[in-house]
């Protein structure tokens, strides 16, 4: 691999790294949200945040790209705000990053809290732990199995992610060309060899992250019995 592919490698896990700590402290309330209210806003709010789950990204890219442009109201505030324009920058590929994983980390968490049910936080109440406290105390240990699977698919899901980066981030060399459009690039310039590292390596990452996962999953059921 030469310079180019390594920044794109380099910049790739950085990407997934920080948008990974980014939604799973915005997704950890969505998720109890989602496992705990009886509102009738529920089924639009999960809608809405499995949406990427069936949307085809360059969709979700061209209407980021029109909200954080120049004539966007989000490119509006972020000007507004001395943050300059979004879009083919760096913080711009972890925003559109961050609504494209977000099912990724937060399904997994809100299964998890569902599965914990009622009866660990009522006993926590009669402890009079507050519901802060039983959250902290009661509700994030047990759903530790869900953090480490979101956790995992959202990294995993970012580090291969293609239409959504190249749409909102373009092909800008050590700023915002990633793995996957380095591999495009190759092979459209028909540099088959260079293509088989870099995809023979996302390979392989997908292999031990569906691995990990699947092992995650086994251990689980091995505890609950």
């Amino acid at each position: 691999m030469d310079m180019a592919d390594l920044g794109a490698v380099w910049l790739t896990l950085k990407l997934a790294s920080v948008v990974t700590v980014l939604l799973l402290l915005i997704g950890t309330p969505i998720a109890w949200w989602l496992a705990r209210t009886r509102s009738r806003l529920k089924g639009v709010i999960g809608a809405v945040v499995a949406l990427p789950l069936v949307l085809p990204p360059t969709v979700l890219g061209f209407y980021l790209l029109l909200v954080l442009g120049p004539q966007g109201w989000g490119g509006q505030l972020t000007e507004a705000l001395g943050l300059g324009l979004l879009p083919f920058t760096f913080p711009g590929l972890v925003v559109a990053s961050v609504f494209y994983s977000m099912p990724f980390v937060v399904q997994p968490i809100q299964n998890a809290f569902e599965a914990i049910g009622e009866r660990p936080l009522e006993v926590a109440a009669t402890l009079r732990a507050s519901p802060w406290s039983a959250f902290w105390s009661v509700a994030v240990p047990l759903a530790r199995p869900g953090f480490l699977s979101g956790a995992i698919l959202g990294f995993a899901h970012t580090v291969g992610e293609f239409g959504v980066v190249l749409m909102i981030g373009g092909n800008i060399p050590d700023k915002t060309r990633v793995i996957s459009v380095q591999i495009y690039d190759h092979v459209e310039a028909l540099e088959y060899a260079q293509a088989h590292w870099l995809a023979g390596g996302m390979l392989v990452f997908s292999f031990v992250v569906l691995l990990a996962l699947y092992s995650l999953k086994q251990r689980g059921k091995g505890e609950a019995r």
